[in-house]
């Protein structure tokens, strides 16, 4: 199953509550993001027919190995490019924003081209 942007938001959005409080619901979810409760309703349903994530019998969402990878992989690139975009000056507000949008599309080459060139800064 291909993941689109909107799947890899769903998984970060978990990862990023799952953080904060073990038990995840998609009303968690759905007011995290700002959007509807069918909206995210029917994202869940595909990512649990990926095998992205699982539903216990409470409804609490949880993370497969395979979601987590790639949860795991959008907050990182979101971190650092929002790191590196305000280190350029950019806003905070406007570096999440544009980072959000880089991180789905952004090469993995170019993105470990950006996290070497960032990691000098950081440890300066």
């Amino acid at each position: 199953m291909f993941l689109q942007e909107s799947g890899e938001m769903y998984l970060e959005t978990i990862f990023i509550l799952s953080k904060k409080n073990a038990n995840v619901r998609s009303l968690d979810v759905a007011e995290y993001m700002g959007f509807s409760k069918p909206s995210v309703s029917r994202a869940v349903s595909l990512l649990k027919k990926g095998e992205y994530i699982t539903a216990d019998n409470l409804g609490f969402l949880h993370l497969t190995e395979k979601g987590k990878e790639v949860a795991e992989t959008m907050f990182e690139r979101h971190t650092l490019l929002t790191s590196f975009l305000e280190r350029l000056g950019v806003d905070s507000e406007t570096a999440s924003k544009d980072a959000c949008k880089m991180e789905h599309h952004i090469s993995e080459e170019t993105f470990i081209a950006i996290k070497k060139h960032a990691e000098k800064f950081i440890k300066d």
